[in-house]
């Protein structure tokens, strides 16, 4: 007998979900549209347990301990067609590793296939984060799926932040920070509402995650956008000697890069108290109404699931196989640079692609099965996490390290985010999706992916994160 046959608490699973949404559909169609959900401290559905874990979750395995064959069955097959297929790349990671170490004088080949070799693990760590939040109460569980799959990025931020010598990757790591928001804001969202929107005429999510979620964004690109700003507009009057020289200027944006990198965690801190504690019943009932809509419902409740041991060996080999991954992956970024590909290419799209690649799985097929409050937390979950952690991250162990990492990003990106903030901003603002928006999001990603390979490197001086023109004169 199949695992997924013996789970009893299933039956009281569906029980008790059917319960509630008898309980709220009459309340919610009553209500003015809009209308946030209220605070219900305690619901009549009990889960059985206590403390964080979901008894009765959806997340249930049946099993206990670790079984390894039916474990590599579960993460083969992963949660939907889409990441079963990425899991074919697999052969990829031995060979990559293998190459890397036999072979690192071929600069293309090692890059080419721990490239590849990323998107494997990254996909086994969203599906191992996927799995061991579905055994937590909602919001929880979707907050630390989206940490788990942004080590991807912390662990490529803090590998080329180790490795930079003399600059040369500081304007990879600024504007991977830039390009992994938009990748989550246009590319990721995009597909979201774009294959939402085949299915049905047009999808509906709450405000409480989209306003919540634009809001903080808009905030985050400001912190963002003041260091260059700042940079950009004393640039012109900075000279070689005087009483405002340019390596004061300099000076002065890293201090105020680093400052607003401390504000931005503070504000991280705020946003997970609001998510967790605060507002954190809103949350719930929304996620929970928005699973109760997923069209694959039954089949992902029969679907065999990890246990929490397998979730964590999961976890801890898909961590080790992206760490290496990202290691050879960044050391031979310079080789790649010098063939032609440009820094902010790299770091603008083919560095987010990869490390994003299980969000935007996973996100896409919560869009397409009608989970578009889903959808969204992992769409602006991730891009809110980069601004506000990862950025901050990344800037103050630069900081600790000597490095000159600051948020001084070139003027025509930060400005490219902000406006794409905006435009995201004003599709979220109605509470509905459809194709034809999902679409055009994904079109302005192509337009600045084709505007980027043709925007110069810093080096060639023609960019506001140099010093500025005359200061090198005598």
């Amino acid at each position: 007998m199949q695992p997924s046959q013996q789970w009893s608490p299933e039956t009281h699973t569906t029980d008790s979900k059917t319960g509630l949404e008898n309980n709220l559909g009459p309340s919610s169609s009553s209500e003015p549209k809009g209308l946030l959900p209220g605070h219900h401290g305690k619901s009549s559905v009990r889960p059985r347990g206590i403390g964080l874990f979901r008894v009765e979750s959806t997340g249930e395995s049946g099993r206990h301990g670790i079984h390894v064959g039916h474990f590599l069955k579960v993460c083969a097959r992963s949660t939907c067609t889409l990441s079963m297929v990425v899991n074919v790349l697999w052969p990829f990671v031995p060979a990559a590793i293998a190459l890397a170490f036999a072979r690192p004088d071929l600069h293309v080949w090692v890059f080419a296939l721990n490239f590849i070799a990323i998107i494997p693990t990254a996909n086994l760590l969203g599906f191992a984060g996927g799995e061991l939040a579905r055994k937590l109460p909602k919001v929880l569980g979707v907050l630390l799926e989206t940490t788990l799959t942004s080590v991807v990025e912390i662990v490529l931020f803090m590998v080329l932040i180790a490795h930079d010598k003399n600059n040369n990757l500081i304007p990879v790591i600024q504007a991977a920070i830039l390009g992994s928001i938009l990748a989550n804001l246009l590319l990721c969202l995009g597909l979201c509402f774009f294959f939402g929107g085949l299915r049905r005429n047009e999808q509906a999510f709450h405000e409480a995650v989209s306003e919540v979620g634009s809001g903080l964004l808009l905030v985050a690109g400001f912190g963002l956008l003041i260091p260059s700003a700042f940079y950009s507009a004393l640039s012109g009057s900075a000279t070689s000697k005087g009483t405002f020289t340019a390596d004061e200027l300099l000076s002065n944006t890293r201090t105020i890069s680093r400052a607003t990198a401390v504000i931005l965690l503070v504000a991280f801190v705020m946003y997970l108290w609001f998510n967790l504690h605060s507002h954190n019943s809103i949350f719930d009932e929304v996620l929970e109404l928005d699973e109760a809509r997923d069209e694959d419902r039954d089949k992902e409740r029969l679907r065999a699931k990890l246990t929490f041991t397998e979730c964590l060996v999961a976890l801890a080999v898909a961590l080790t196989c992206v760490s290496m991954s990202a290691v050879f992956l960044v050391e031979q970024i310079p080789y790649i640079v010098e063939r032609g590909v440009p820094d902010n290419f790299m770091g603008l799209i083919l560095v987010p692609l990869v490390e994003k690649a299980a969000e935007h799985l996973t996100a896409v097929d919560e869009a397409w099965d009608n989970q578009i409050n889903f959808a969204l937390f992992h769409c602006l979950g991730p891009s809110i996490q980069t601004a506000l952690l990862n950025a901050p991250l990344v800037v103050i162990v630069g900081w600790g390290l000597g490095k000159d990492m600051d948020l001084n990003f070139e003027i025509f990106m930060i400005v490219l985010l902000v406006l794409s903030i905006l435009v995201v901003g004003n599709f979220l603002r109605d509470g509905k999706s459809n194709y034809l928006e999902g679409g055009l999001c994904v079109l302005v990603y192509v337009i600045i992916a084709v505007t980027t390979w043709y925007y110069p490197n810093p080096e060639e001086g023609t960019t506001n994160v140099q010093i500025p023109a005359g200061s090198h004169e005598a």
